[in-house]
């Protein structure tokens, strides 16, 4: 089966690319090995000096690496190069702090001596997604291998060039063989993979779907597992908000740098009637200017959606969304009949059982809810099967953070839009999934937690 890559603005077959077959994997998986069993002893310097070297590639090749993206998925220049910078920048974050993370943990008991100390496993398999195609590998790559882990890349199958790209990044950075490596495969090979004893443990960032099963595989065969898995994040802005700013960074809290198709996007904008007319009015406008156009016009603020399917599935919500009584703000259907495009769209009149309330929406859709009150707000922003972020505005600070104890998710920004930064820890809980990737806890998850004791 042929891995297709194909320009979501034209719908150009760009390339093909052959999956590995069955003894190409073992031969990937055997490298792997070998190298795990050599990388877990070197010393932090060294896998330091690695992840420096990657990220002064990452820079040199920015612009490189953007138009990759550009081409595979649709994202647009400038959030691009903000996605390799941000590559860039969380490779140096792990070089500089990956050792005082981990280094042993001296804990008092009857013993001479007794401690804690982080020791890596061995082989570790992510399965990533297309939307940030170099974020989401380096967000994983970097702690695990500083922590003297070894990683095998299974990406979405409509990014495979940014998959290679990612590899040849650390052979030319002077990674060992094996430590980091691509496999081409479609997802009906996970599994077997999974289950080979070679493999440690998993991350998956992808749908709940895909989380699922990947999920089941893995306790299957007693392995550890990190998911990061969809969201429907809620904006909620309080009677005592600033409604313009609000609104404004409402706009941009919806696309984050990716028309929309990001799983801390905020996905219902949950609003107070008091304000709910005023904020209605700036959001609108903002949707309205907003330029949609080639991905890579520099100009550009909205480009295509990813993939043809993923169009399909946002007409299918709108539209069923319009039928059980949704209003069309602005927006509402495709531009054009080339190219994956949809009109940045707002709908009004959003309630309970509509699929912009209940479901993930994955592009330029923003449904607006409004209720009476903030305790309304707070079990409407509840009322999601999903829990990975929020964001929250008000401001009384203080009330603020009453309210972030009180709604169900993994983050939640006060006054801003959602966003993850390598200092902070990222995941989500209830059907957004389980474990943490960055921060010093992100780093935790792929290592021995191990306690020595000494008479």
């Amino acid at each position: 089966m042929a891995i297709q890559s194909i320009n979501p603005a034209t719908e150009e077959l760009l390339q093909k690319f052959e999956e590995l077959n069955n003894d190409e994997i073992e031969i990937k998986i055997k490298q792997a090995s070998l190298a795990a069993t050599t990388w877990r002893e070197t010393t932090f310097e060294k896998r330091a000096q690695l992840m420096r070297d990657v990220a002064k590639n990452l820079r040199e090749q920015s612009a490189d690496l953007g138009e990759l993206m550009t081409l595979e998925m649709g994202k647009t220049v400038g959030a691009g190069l903000a996605e390799i910078e941000k590559c860039a920048m969380t490779c140096d974050y792990y070089a500089d702090n990956a050792e005082k993370f981990l280094t042993a943990e001296t804990v008092k008991t009857e013993a001479s001596e007794s401690y804690v100390r982080f020791d890596p496993l061995g082989i570790i398999l992510a399965v990533m997604p297309w939307n940030f195609p170099y974020w989401q590998v380096f967000r994983f790559a970097a702690p695990a291998i500083m922590a003297g882990n070894v990683a095998l890349l299974k990406h979405a199958s409509n990014v495979p060039q940014c998959a290679l790209a990612i590899e040849e990044i650390f052979h030319k950075s002077g990674a060992p063989e094996g430590v980091f490596q691509t496999l081409l495969i479609g997802s009906s090979q996970v599994a077997k993979i999974i289950s080979d004893p070679r493999i440690v443990a998993v991350t998956l960032t992808g749908s709940e779907q895909a989380g699922s099963r990947v999920a089941s595989v893995a306790g299957d065969a007693l392995k550890k597992t990190v998911l990061e898995l969809g969201g429907s994040d809620p904006f909620i802005v309080l009677a005592d908000a600033d409604v313009a700013l609000s609104a404004k960074i409402g706009v941009e809290a919806r696309l984050q740098r990716n028309v929309g198709q990001s799983c801390i996007s905020a996905k219902r904008f949950i609003v107070v009637r008091e304000v709910a007319q005023e904020f209605t009015s700036h959001f609108v406008a903002g949707f309205k200017a907003l330029t949609v156009g080639d991905p890579s016009d520099p100009k550009t603020i909205v480009g295509p959606l990813a993939t043809e399917q993923m169009l399909l599935t946002l007409e299918r919500q709108v539209a069923d969304t319009v039928a059980k009584g949704g209003n069309i703000l602005t927006g509402g259907k495709r531009i054009g009949t080339k190219g994956y495009f949809y009109e940045p769209t707002v709908i009004g009149n959003v309630t309970k059982g509509m699929p912009v309330y209940e479901e993930e929406v994955f592009g330029p859709v923003a449904p607006i809810i409004i209720v009476k009150n903030e305790a309304e707000a707070i079990a409407v922003a509840n009322d999601s099967q999903y829990g990975l972020g929020a964001s929250l505005w008000t401001q009384d600070i203080n009330k603020a953070k009453q309210l972030a104890s009180k709604i169900e998710c993994g983050a939640i920004f006060i006054n801003g839009f959602e966003r993850s930064d390598p200092r902070l820890p990222f995941g989500g809980i209830k059907k957004s999934g389980y474990g943490r990737e960055l921060s010093h806890y992100g780093i935790k998850e792929f290592v021995n937690i191990k306690s020595v004791w000494i008479a």
